[in-house]
């Protein structure tokens, strides 16, 4: 008799996870996933990169400055292995339950950041954020070619490294002058990044800053912080400098998820949440998506389009993933001296407020998907 009820109890827990699965939405937490997954990421992974940097759009009204993260190649079978500052490993009172901070620098599959909607970190992970981004918003991805293996091997040593220091609280490291843990501007994603090329690859020359405090007020000097967009940059400069091979893939933001982030306060569906090319810190800060003028902003999006290999987006219809192969990719150098005099003449356009004909196409201009780098299709926002 123990050994029916056992096996009832067995069933009815099976059926339950399964009606809970089904339950949720496309392109939720927990709901289904595009069937094709590893065969588009199989696809991608024919081209010999080793590292790709990924820079994820900002969902924020106003100022947003997204996220950045790295991929480093077969640091887990057929895949790469996805290093990401965790959001929430800031030892506050408020993230000490129901939030996952075992770790500083997460680490997760990149099939699983990008397109998955369970993590295997834990339940607690989060949606749009830990995994899953592309229900969220859209990644521009960096694919670096000829990094050297030992290069690798020290980038992947050095998150470890971190994570060491934020499980022993450690203070004043190379990299950090405070607590080692999470701070939005003052060990964010984009300095975390960038301290494992400085001091772990050895990238020297490579400007990493700290956010300061002004002497009289408890007030951030922005200007002094890593933004996620200016380290890309700057490491772009660098892989160039060392002889590496680019070209960039966009990922584009799946524009029907319905879920909405129950830790938010503002309860918003995804697929009506800003997406919004990483800003600069400049006067754009301030300005609605779109509506970009400065010439920092512009070079990086003329910059990333000149360089476009591929674009992948989640088929609404199919609820399958395609990938559309683009125009051969600019060298760097080509690309970087086309975004430059590109940028230059139409942020002096718009500081005119000339009617003109932009030089440059940004990454994501286009209202539609004829367009291979718009990044979001008719009706996504």
């Amino acid at each position: 008799m123990r050994q029916v009820r056992f096996q009832a109890w067995l069933v009815a827990v099976a059926f339950a996870f399964v009606t809970d699965a089904m339950a949720a939405d496309f392109g939720s937490k927990g709901g289904p996933e595009p069937a094709n997954i590893d065969a588009i990421t199989d696809l991608l992974h024919k081209d010999p990169y080793d590292l790709e940097l990924l820079i994820s759009f900002g969902t924020s009204k106003g100022g947003s400055a997204g996220h950045l993260a790295l991929g480093i190649r077969d640091e887990v079978p057929g895949d790469d292995l996805v290093y990401s500052a965790n959001f929430y490993a800031d030892r506050t009172t408020k993230h000490e339950s129901g939030y996952y901070t075992k770790n500083l620098m997460v680490g997760v599959p990149k099939k699983e950041y990008l397109f998955k909607t369970a993590s295997s970190l834990d339940d607690t992970a989060s949606f749009g954020l830990d995994f899953g981004e592309i229900y969220k918003r859209s990644l521009i991805g960096v694919r670096v070619y000829g990094v050297p293996a030992g290069e690798k091997e020290a980038l992947a040593a050095y998150f470890r490294r971190i994570n060491d220091d934020y499980h022993h609280q450690a203070k004043k490291t190379e990299y950090h002058d405070g607590e080692i843990q999470y701070d939005y501007m003052h060990l964010n994603c984009a300095k975390t990044i960038g301290s494992a090329f400085k001091f772990g690859a050895g990238y020297k020359d490579l400007d990493v800053t700290s956010a300061k405090l002004f002497s009289r007020r408890k007030v951030v000097a922005v200007a002094t912080a890593n933004i996620p967009t200016e380290m890309a940059m700057k490491l772009v400069k660098e892989w160039s400098q060392r002889g590496y091979g680019m070209d960039v893939v966009l990922y584009k933001k799946y524009g029907g998820s319905t879920y909405v982030d129950p830790r938010e306060e503002e309860k918003v569906e995804f697929k009506d949440l800003p997406n919004r090319f990483p800003s600069v810190m400049s006067r754009d800060f301030r300005r609605e998506e779109g509506a970009y003028e400065d010439f920092d902003n512009l070079y990086a999006m003329y910059l990333l389009y000149n360089m476009g290999k591929y674009s992948v987006r989640l088929n609404d219809q199919t609820k399958l993933l395609e990938t559309e192969k683009s125009k051969r990719p600019m060298a760097y150098l080509e690309a970087a001296e086309l975004a430059t005099r590109s940028a230059r003449s139409d942020s002096n356009n718009f500081r005119l407020h000339l009617k003109f004909l932009p030089k440059g196409t940004r990454i994501g201009e286009a209202a539609d998907n004829t367009h291979l780098y718009n990044f979001t299709d008719d009706g996504d926002n």
